[in-house]
């Protein structure tokens, strides 16, 4: 039997007190109605003898100490699932906001959760193709992986965002089926409509189920975004043998939603005044991406964080670099050359690339042709660097190859349309019609039998 508690202790922003409690636990939902008709939801986030701080979902407004009835629901948060998800939008709490009804579902799970086994984890292999080339060939996606990209204020990440959902797939001869899951954490309207519309129009809104918490919707409910978002992956990948690409944006939102409301519990700031707890909550979020032995599914997980002041040592990026397995960072050079997307090469890995691309994957020629062009292209940063100090006329022929090689290189193999989608099989491709401008000699990063199979010299004009 649920007891209902009349009036609250204290109202501290989006946190309430509530003292004689009994039978409360930690994460607990409680249902608040405030003046007889206006029903809001929070969750215990702090308890102390007979005390309790609750977290309030929709905000504080019109809460006042005596006009609110307290009840205690007896679970933690959970959101109703159902395959019917899929193409549908609900808010940042796993409400439907597109006018198309509840979710009408006996299946509840807890948005926390459950960690994943370590011993019943699969390794991850094989790869999900984004078609964009300087993601598929050099910084490749492996499912079951969690792979975030850096990005910056007035970057095109949601552009980028945007166009991963509509092409991303598990490749062109693939009979298993894929889905995705994308939340959106502290976004504006216009943003939001952006990708709303886009997906509609693309033709790919009916297996994309989003999750919006929007900039004007309380801070709390920022906090249990991508957890909600992650609940609906993990069951449509381990229940339903789904694989499922989670992306989420932004980061950087979740994480200052959270040092705002550690600050309103005034507890002591860590570095940025961010809370001490910063690490392990972004791992609760990170780590919910893998394969289960013995299940099709995966989950797979593709953050997507802003860094303030471009600052990739701010504890955010710092944190999610130790969490993650690799990163894509984008680079406002090459984005004010109006090269899209701008994906700074160099400093972007993946580190389970190896094991998900070359024979069997996607070409065999993958692995040695992607070593190659990242050392090509670390030969242009030493050219242009030269160039700088002695001047271009002043180079060697072979560090003009260089640049001619650099500037081909951004342009075509970075650079691609907005809406250009390329396979596997063309971005290889294009890295070797790059390579062919560069004596063969200079390709020491190719295995020979490789090399004779796919460099052939341009043939000379007569």
């Amino acid at each position: 039997m649920s007891i209902e508690y009349l009036g609250l202790s204290s109202i501290n922003g989006p946190l309430i007190a509530l003292e004689g409690v009994e039978d409360a636990f930690f994460d607990e939902i409680v249902e608040f109605m405030v003046n007889g008709n206006e029903r809001k939801l929070g969750r215990i986030v702090e308890i102390y003898e007979d005390k309790a701080v609750i977290q309030v979902f929709e905000g504080t407004d019109n809460m006042s100490l005596l006009n609110t009835h307290t009840r205690l629901t007896g679970h933690p948060m959970e959101v109703a699932l159902s395959p019917d998800i899929l193409g549908r939008t609900f808010n940042g709490i796993g409400q439907p906001i597109d006018d198309m009804g509840p979710i009408s579902s006996a299946i509840k799970r807890d948005v926390n959760g459950l960690p994943l086994n370590p011993v019943t984890r699969e390794y991850p292999r094989n790869y999900i193709r984004t078609g964009i080339s300087a993601i598929d060939g050099l910084t490749t996606l492996i499912r079951g992986q969690k792979l975030p990209i850096f990005s910056g204020n007035g970057l095109p990440h949601d552009q980028l965002a945007a166009q991963i959902v509509k092409q991303a797939s598990l490749g062109d001869d693939s009979d298993e089926e894929f889905a995705i899951v994308f939340a959106a954490m502290g976004v504006k309207h216009d943003v939001a409509d952006f990708f709303r519309r886009t997906f509609e129009e693309s033709g790919v809104a009916d297996h994309v189920a989003m999750f919006l918490n929007l900039a004007n919707d309380p801070v709390v409910e920022r906090l249990i975004t991508p957890k909600v978002a992650l609940t609906a992956a993990e069951y449509l990948a381990f229940e339903h043998n789904m694989h499922i690409l989670v992306i989420l944006t932004d980061m950087t939102s979740f994480a200052e939603a959270m040092r705002e409301v550690s600050s309103s519990k005034g507890e002591i700031p860590s570095r940025k005044g961010f809370p001490g707890y910063l690490y392990s909550e972004l791992a609760t979020i990170y780590e919910r991406a893998g394969i289960v032995r013995g299940v099709n599914g995966s989950v797979t997980q593709l953050p997507i964080l802003t860094m303030p002041n471009d600052d990739i040592t701010h504890p955010i990026p710092d944190l999610t670099g130790y969490i993650t397995e690799g990163q894509i960072v984008l680079d406002r050079g090459l984005h004010s050359q109006s090269i899209y997307p701008p994906i700074s090469i160099l400093p972007s890995l993946s580190r389970l690339m190896k094991d998900g691309i070359g024979e069997g994957y996607t070409r065999e020629d993958h692995q040695d042709l992607a070593n190659q062009l990242f050392s090509a292209y670390a030969k242009v940063g030493e050219a242009r660097n030269l160039a700088s100090v002695i001047g271009e006329d002043e180079l060697s022929p072979i560090d003009k190859l260089y640049l001619e090689f650099g500037k081909e290189f951004e342009e075509r193999y970075i650079g691609q349309k907005l809406y250009e989608n390329r396979s596997i099989e063309m971005t290889l491709d294009l890295g070797w019609d790059l390579l062919r401008k560069l004596p063969r000699e200079e390709l020491d990063r190719v295995n020979t039998k490789i090399l004779d199979k796919y460099y052939a010299p341009e043939p000379k004009e007569e």
